[in-house]
């Protein structure tokens, strides 16, 4: 098997209809007290066409990326995105499987722990039946407490994923309605081995930065955070793996400790080595190179899609 092969969804062409509607969305978001003019939707469809046709940047990201552009270029704060929209619906924690997804919860408030920032008014865990999450409600939110052991309807919460881990955070946009009823909490971790080839690396690996925030574990998209805004970002190393032994194919996290010792380097080194490059995508690359193509047994908990590695060896 080639030691080069592409991350599914690496070669996405989008037609000029998909083009057009993504950035008609994106202009809709946009609050009408801008104080600069906002760009048109062709302005917005060149930027795409870039991103996605010349670059092979998955639609969504290209999206995210061209948001966040022109949150710093026109002084707008995320907060004030018109998002209500993009609301998914009911779901189960168990299927929360995409970082920045709005959706609407039923879960029961299963421990409350001490918030480490003023900007945090509660952090703890939720559950239903199908599973844990931790949350995180902000303080510049301004919404009801949370009681230990209650159990509530959170409409228009946003995910976050951390190495494979999604947690919920109620922000301005959300609301809490109290459920007169009970919850039997399930566990949603399950431990697993795998034996597979690496078939690809993808996009998101390497390394990469997070929000430097107390409780925010964002990746940064143009050094920008979702939740804070612009940061200077703090270094994480990670691989988003995806393995298929033909039969099945199993979404795999490794962590910054699973990366260094499953490629035998360390952040500094891919520090480093960005730096030299002036590049931090060689990082990536690199890791690409070296592990995809090749037999590994991988062990773990699987928590939605991803296999959140604990050991990975190669096999002969």
């Amino acid at each position: 098997m080639s030691t080069n092969a592409t991350p599914p969804n690496s070669a996405v062409d989008a037609s000029n209809d998909d083009l057009a509607t993504a950035a008609t969305d994106l202009i809709e978001q946009f609050p009408d007290d801008v104080e600069s003019d906002l760009p048109t939707v062709d302005d917005i469809v060149t930027r795409l066409d870039q991103m996605v046709n010349s670059y092979n940047v998955p639609l969504g990201e290209a999206t995210r990326a061209t948001r966040n552009h022109y949150l710093d270029a026109l002084g707008i704060e995320y907060d004030d995105l018109a998002l209500r929209s993009q609301n998914a619906g009911d779901a189960a924690l168990d299927a929360i499987d995409t970082d920045g997804q709005w959706v609407t919860i039923t879960v029961k408030v299963v421990d409350l722990w001490e918030p480490t920032s003023d900007s945090i008014a509660q952090v703890g865990l939720i559950g239903d039946e199908t599973g844990r999450l931790k949350f995180t409600k902000w303080a510049k939110a301004n919404l009801p407490e949370l009681e230990d052991g209650g159990v509530y309807r959170l409409d228009n919460v946003v995910t976050s994923e951390y190495e494979g881990r999604y947690s919920i955070n109620l922000n301005s946009r959300s609301t809490i309605e109290r459920v007169d009823d009970d919850i039997e909490v399930g566990d949603n971790a399950e431990e697993m081995t795998i034996e597979a080839p690496m078939v690809a690396i993808q996009s998101g690996s390497g390394l990469i930065k997070r929000c430097p925030h107390e409780d925010c574990t964002r990746v940064l998209q143009d050094g920008r955070c979702a939740e804070h805004g612009t940061v200077e970002g703090v270094f994480d190393l990670r691989i988003k793996a995806v393995f298929d032994d033909g039969v099945s194919v199993q979404h795999a996290i490794f962590d910054q400790d699973a990366t260094e010792a499953l490629a035998d380097t360390t952040i500094e080194e891919a520090k480093q080595h960005a730096m030299d490059a002036l590049d931090t995508t060689v990082v990536a690359n690199d890791l690409t190179d070296a592990l995809v193509g090749r037999y590994y047994r991988v062990t773990g908990r699987v928590i939605g899609k991803y296999l959140l590695v604990d050991e990975a060896d190669p096999l002969p």
